[in-house]
């Protein structure tokens, strides 16, 4: 048997062993951060949301709130992924739809709708978010990554059910605090969301059982339009 120059413990392969290592602490400490940074725009949003509630007692800010704490609490416990895209493009698109949610702000202006209306659509988006992250499991990612492939529940109809939910928990939102500062925030956030679903299939198409869920699965978040 041909004997390896890791096998032989020659100084090259030594200095490889260290190098993956470093690497290997980069990314671990890299996903750290990444699980810190969540837990403190989501709490910063939720004392934001939570003084909004006591002080008008409006509840839709309270079902978009809901909707974030469950992507904190899959941030935490997340599985290891086969494969991360950690491109810059990720990157870029994964912090733009994440800022997003934490930046609004309860607006004192006139809603669009009656609460009953934007609670009513708050619920529903809500309910798909919490449907499709029960079925994702552990497999939550916030750089596209491959961490499994899902293809039961809510993923029978679109590919990305939980991008659905979150749309229309947003477009509640608004609706009922149609601020400027709100509306940019969530067009910016919600148009890097839809690049960021076309950015994890171009990872998760290399693994054959996605590009055959994607045969079966026409649509990635709305049926009919995208």
């Amino acid at each position: 048997m041909k004997a390896t120059a890791v096998d032989m413990g020659l100084p090259g392969a030594q200095a490889a062993t260290e190098a993956l290592d470093y690497q290997a602490v980069l990314r671990y400490g890299a996903d750290l951060a990444a699980r810190a940074t969540i837990i403190v725009l989501f709490s910063i949003m939720a004392v934001r949301f939570g003084s909004d509630f006591i002080n008008t007692g409006r509840l839709t800010g309270l079902f978009l709130l809901a909707s974030e704490a469950l992507v904190v609490m899959l941030t935490v416990v997340r599985r290891s992924a086969v494969s991360v895209d950690r491109s810059i493009k990720a990157r870029i698109l994964t912090i733009v739809s994440i800022l997003g949610p934490p930046l609004l702000a309860p607006a004192a202006v006139a809603p669009l709708a009656a609460e009953g209306v934007t609670v009513a659509l708050s619920c529903a988006g809500l309910a798909v978010v919490i449907a499709g992250k029960i079925t994702l499991g552990r497999s939550f990612a916030l750089l596209p990554a491959n961490r499994g492939v899902v293809s039961n529940g809510l993923y029978k109809i679109v590919r990305h059910p939980i991008y659905m939910g979150y749309l229309v928990t947003h477009a509640a939102f608004l609706v009922a605090s149609p601020s400027l500062w709100n509306i940019v925030a969530l067009v910016a956030a919600d148009a890097a969301l839809l690049a960021r679903a076309v950015c994890e299939e171009q990872t998760l198409a290399q693994d054959p059982a996605y590009r055959d869920y994607q045969t079966r699965v026409r649509w990635r978040v709305a049926p009919g339009i995208f």
